[in-house]
C-alpha cells in the first residue's frame, strides 16, 4: 500500500476538525465549571483566558495522536508520499512527477471550509474554522454564519470564553438536521446561555470596518462584532485532481458511488467527504475498513448510514441515532414517539444539566430513532446505536438493567415508558 499525503497524515479530523475543537470545548467547559462552582459549593474564580495556553493544550493533544499515526503508518509498511497526488490514469496517480500504479485506488481527498458569494475571507475579520481554530485571542464579540454543527460548536467555545455571539442561520432552525425537538431544546439552552441567534433569514452582505464587520440580511436587519465567522458547510476536494479527465462520475463536485463506495471506474473508490454522505470522520474510517475489505475478497456488509451516531459537542450536547420523527413519517412508518425529561435522571441533577432522552418507534415494532440532549449525552450513544442497529423493540431494551446514578438510566427508562 502507498498513502500519498499533501499534507499531515490525519488530515481535517486530526489537524482542523474534530480534535482541536473538542479540545477548545473542554477548556470551554472547564472556564464555565469555575464560573459557576460556587452553585457547587466550591470557592474558585475565572481570571480569565489565556488562549496561548488554550492553544499549546490543544496543540499537545494533536502533536501526540498525530505521532501516533505516523507511527501506526509506519509499523504497517505502507509507502508514505508526501506531494500532491494527481489521477493520471484508471489505476495510476502521479506525485512528485513521479508515476505510481495500483490495482485498486481510493480516493479519499477531504473537504475543505466553503464560503458564500460576496464574502471575502481575510483570515482576520471574517475567518473560516480553519482561522478560528488558531487564534490567539478570544474575540469580544463574534457573528457566526451558520447555525449548524461547526458553527454551533464555535458559538458554545466562544461564548465559554466570554465573547458576545450572535448565530445567523438561513433554515428555519439551529442544528437543522438534527429532530425539530433537539432543535428546540438546544434554542432554549442557548437562550439561557446568552447565545443570541437570527434564524429563517438568508445572509445578504458582509462590510469589513476599521474596527469589525457588519452583517446585512434579506430582511434588512443587520448585526456587528469583532469577528464574522463563516461556517456554511464543507465542500469536497475534487477540482484539478484528474477526477474529471479520467471519466468519474460526479455531481455538485461530490463522487458519485454504490454501496460498496465504488466509482463507475473498476478499480476505483471514493471515500469520506467526497462522496455525498455524512461528512464525519467516524463516517470516513468505516468507508474506508469497507473499501479494504472489497479489495481483499472479504465481501463486507455495506453501511447503513441510518444507523451512523451523531453528535454537536456544544453545551448542551445533541446526539442522536437513526430516524427523526419527520423523516420516519416520511417513509411511511406508523410512528409513536415518547420523551423522557432529564430532570427525573439523578446523575443530571448532580451535573445541573436538562434535556431529554426522545424515542422515536414503529408501533408495536422496533425503535427507529433515539435523539438525546444534556450534558455528556454523546457518551450514550453506544448503548443508543446497538439498540437501532440490533432493531430493538422497547420492551427488549425495558427489561436491561441500567448502573444508578448514570444519566445512561435515562435511556432505560425512556424504553421503560415506551414498553408500557
Amino acid at each position: 500500500v502507498a498513502l500519498i499525503e499533501a499534507d499531515k497524515v490525519g488530515g481535517t479530523c486530526l489537524h482542523r476538525g474534530c480534535i482541536p475543537t473538542k479540545a477548545l470545548l473542554h477548556a470551554g467547559e472547564i472556564a464555565d465549571s469555575t464560573r459557576h462552582a460556587s452553585e457547587f459549593g466550591v470557592n474558585a474564580q475565572l481570571h480569565g483566558i489565556d488562549m496561548n495556553a488554550v492553544n499549546s493544550y490543544k496543540e499537545g493533544v494533536i502533536s501526540k495522536l498525530y505521532k501516533g499515526l505516523q507511527g501506526l503508518v509506519k509499523s504497517r509498511n505502507v509507502t508514505f508520499i508526501e506531494g500532491h497526488g494527481h489521477l493520471v490514469g484508471q489505476n495510476a496517480i502521479e506525485v512528485n512527477g513521479v508515476r505510481y500504479t495500483g490495482k485498486n485506488i481510493v480516493l479519499g481527498t477531504g473537504s475543505y471550509p466553503r464560503t458564500l458569494p460576496g464574502l471575502e475571507i481575510d483570515g482576520h475579520r471574517v475567518m473560516t474554522s480553519d482561522h478560528a481554530l488558531n487564534l490567539n485571542y478570544v474575540p469580544n464579540s463574534a457573528i457566526v454564519l451558520g447555525g449548524g454543527v461547526i458553527g454551533c460548536e464555535f458559538a458554545s467555545v466562544w461564548k465559554s470564553f466570554g465573547a458576545d455571539v450572535t448565530i445567523i442561520e438561513a433554515l428555519p432552525r439551529l442544528v437543522a438536521l438534527e429532530d425539530e425537538s433537539s432543535s428546540k431544546q438546544l434554542e432554549r439552552a442557548f437562550r439561557k446561555r446568552g447565545i443570541k441567534f437570527e434564524v429563517g433569514t438568508r445572509f445578504q452582505s458582509a462590510q469589513v470596518t476599521n474596527n469589525g464587520v457588519t452583517v446585512t440580511l434579506e430582511n434588512g436587519a443587520q448585526f456587528s462584532a469583532d469577528v464574522l465567522l463563516v461556517s456554511v458547510g464543507r465542500g469536497p476536494v475534487t477540482d484539478n485532481i484528474g477526477y474529471q479527465e479520467q471519466g468519474l462520475t460526479m455531481e455538485r463536485g461530490y463522487l458519485i458511488v454504490d454501496e460498496k463506495c465504488r466509482t463507475n471506474v473498476p478499480g476505483i473508490f471514493a471515500v469520506g467527504d467526497i462522496i455525498p454522505t455524512l461528512q464525519l470522520a467516524h463516517v470516513g474510517f468505516a468507508e474506508g475498513i469497507m473499501v479494504a475489505e472489497e479489495i481483499a475478497g472479504l465481501n463486507p456488509r455495506p453501511i447503513n448510514y441510518d444507523g451512523i451516531p451523531r453528535v454537536t459537542y456544544s453545551d448542551p450536547e445533541v446526539a442522536s441515532v437513526g430516524l427523526t420523527t419527520a423523516a420516519a413519517k416520511e417513509r411511511g412508518y406508523d410512528v409513536v414517539e415518547l420523551s423522557y425529561d432529564l430532570a427525573g435522571n439523578g446523575k443530571a441533577n448532580i451535573l445541573k444539566t436538562s434535556g431529554s432522552v426522545k424515542l422515536v418507534a414503529q408501533k408495536d415494532g422496533p425503535v427507529l430513532g433515539i435523539h438525546m440532549v444534556g450534558a455528556r449525552v454523546g457518551e450514550l450513544l453506544a448503548e443508543a446505536q446497538l439498540i437501532f442497529n440490533w432493531e430493538a423493540d422497547a420492551s427488549d431494551v425495558a427489561q436491561l438493567i441500567h448502573a444508578h446514578p448514570t444519566l445512561s438510566e435515562a435511556v432505560g427508562e425512556a424504553h421503560l415508558a415506551l414498553a408500557g
